[in-house]
């Protein structure tokens, strides 16, 4: 990647932020990983002299080498898919954005931090910056998180630079033409499915009863995108996957619309998490793994996995075009 500050010119920053990734996938890395993840009120709101004795006890004993397993199934040689992509992402963002505009990579979890990310733009006096988090609905445990990092960052700073912070984009139209289009592909190639599943990333339900819009992003986004597609309303469906807990979450789950479906004769599913920016655990793992062989199990035919937008061409121009939005008159 060339030097994006080699020239003086830069004054505008711009941090693309996703969740993150362990370093590796080992359980001393996991429990690192998933120690910052879970202690994250956004993302686990219990009261704290509650969660903490579970967390620390408990889960942080039992899940890392679990989710270890799971990540060395999906590990790359060159290291975790959603980094893989996110650093494709970065450098092909420098090569096509003004070159006024520096951009770099913070994630919420792990590193490079979205700390790192603001400390080197303040060390190359860029004071302009804009925060785009990869999350196209925004929700609590997302977009909001990420808000919160740079607030806490910025807040014991002398130097206050200018911000501007980029809260989702579940209906802008280089998106839904942008889902359209894989979908479209993903039919002509390997046919129109008895049912399109739209999955989206789970929360538990009380987030909705208190005001999260999150459920109504991912509905909007199903919704412009089969509108988009011609397709009718009864041939797809939106759930939610990646539940935990014994708590109420955001139905319908995917799993368990898949094994009725499959039951019920249903042969070919599509399936498309348009929450997801890159691939990743969540759907390299979980969907196209346990979710395949839970449809196939219980009698459906054809499972078909239609990839995030990853780094492909279509993205960059979606992400290109945000970025330009939101940085003019600056």
């Amino acid at each position: 990647m060339k030097d994006e500050y080699k020239n003086s010119n830069k004054n505008i920053g711009v941090i693309i932020t996703n969740l993150g990734t362990p370093d590796s996938p080992t359980k001393k890395d996991l429990k690192k990983y998933l120690n910052q993840f879970l202690m994250d009120r956004r993302v686990i709101d219990l009261p704290r002299i509650l969660w903490i004795p579970i967390l620390k006890l408990i889960i942080l004993n039992v899940r890392p080498k679990k989710s270890a397993k799971l990540y060395k199934s999906i590990w790359t040689n060159d290291g975790s898919p959603l980094m893989v992509f996110s650093k494709n992402i970065l450098n092909k963002l420098v090569e096509e954005v003004k070159e006024n505009i520096a951009v770099v990579l913070g994630m919420r979890y792990g590193s490079p931090s979205i700390q790192e990310a603001m400390d080197t733009l303040k060390k190359k006096n860029i004071s302009k910056i804009l925060i785009l988090p990869l999350y196209p609905q925004a929700g609590s445990p997302t977009t909001s998180s990420t808000f919160d990092v740079i607030s806490d960052h910025v807040k014991n700073l002398n130097w206050m630079p200018n911000l501007r912070f980029v809260s989702g984009y579940h209906d802008h139209d280089k998106y839904i033409e942008a889902l359209a289009g894989s979908i479209d592909q993903r039919i002509k190639k390997n046919g129109t499915p008895d049912l399109l599943l739209f999955s989206f990333h789970g929360m538990p339900q009380r987030y909705l009863e208190k005001g999260d819009p999150y459920y109504c992003f991912c509905q909007k986004t199903a919704r412009l995108t089969t509108e988009r597609l011609n397709l009718p309303e009864e041939s797809f469906k939106v759930a939610f996957q990646s539940r935990f807990g014994s708590e109420k979450w955001l139905e319908p789950y995917v799993d368990r619309v898949l094994i009725d479906e499959a039951r019920n004769g249903l042969e070919h599913v599509q399936v498309i998490s348009p929450g997801f920016s890159v691939d990743c655990l969540e759907t390299l793992e979980e969907i196209s793994i346990q979710y395949r062989e839970l449809f196939l199990n219980n009698g459906g035919k054809k499972f078909d996995y239609i990839p995030c937008l990853n780094d492909t061409d279509t993205h960059i121009s979606l992400i290109k075009t945000i970025i330009d939005e939101n940085v003019q008159n600056w």
